[in-house]
């Protein structure tokens, strides 16, 4: 038997706010930056817009990355006594010699590797130097995915129709990506909205209006 579509379930996808290790300039994948003063105010200021402006005040399922400036920032927008299903696929790409470094430090240190990911950073068969591939990056994403979904589908039958995802960039936009088709900036503190009736489609990508209050 088909299993019946929930109608408009949507998913909420937040990128993590700025960190300790300015997350807004510098490379941090598999660095595990705590939120900074500011990220937290930017998460705060999420779960405000969500609440006035889209009703979203709360969610069944709350899942995220496992680093800290996810998880924490999974409870700052769903509530602190959520629970929280960190699933291990969605940490962040690894970007090898590039952790921790800003763009300008990057071409300074290593301007070979910096001219091979400046003109070829999004291509599936590009690898970070020292770190991780980006066709085996999407591919992990991918596999993150279906495990949220399969969770997502094991609370029936309680009826289960908006879910929170608080990840990082390159993981926010592969799974849009996956879902839609849909290829999203992801800025930090923004936020995006897939719904599902039938078939995924986003509902509102790039939101970043509510920043502007921080």
């Amino acid at each position: 038997m088909a299993r019946a579509v929930n109608p408009r379930r949507r998913l909420v996808l937040v990128r993590h706010g700025e960190t300790e290790g300015e997350s807004s300039i510098r490379y941090h994948g598999r660095t595990d930056v705590p939120l900074s003063e500011l990220g937290r105010a930017q998460l705060r200021a999420v779960r405000a817009t969500l609440r006035q402006r889209h009703q979203l005040a709360k969610f069944e399922r709350v899942f995220s990355s496992p680093l800290v400036r996810a998880t924490e920032g999974a409870r700052l927008v769903a509530g602190e006594n959520s629970k929280v299903i960190t699933i291990e696929e969605f940490v962040e790409i690894h970007f090898g010699r590039f952790e921790g470094l800003a763009t300008r430090e990057i071409r300074a240190r290593y301007p070979t590797d910096f001219e091979r990911w400046n003109a070829d950073r999004l291509a599936p068969t590009y690898t970070y130097p020292g770190g991780e591939n980006r066709a085996d990056f999407m591919a992990r994403v991918d596999r993150g995915t279906d495990k949220m979904l399969a969770l997502w589908d094991a609370a029936k039958p309680v009826v289960v129709d908006c879910a929170l995802l608080v990840a990082h960039r390159g993981v926010i936009r592969q799974v849009v990506r996956r879902l839609t088709g849909a290829s999203p900036i992801v800025e930090l503190g923004s936020i995006q909205i897939v719904i599902d009736d039938g078939r995924w489609r986003a509902a509102a990508l790039d939101l970043v209006d509510h920043l502007a209050r921080v």
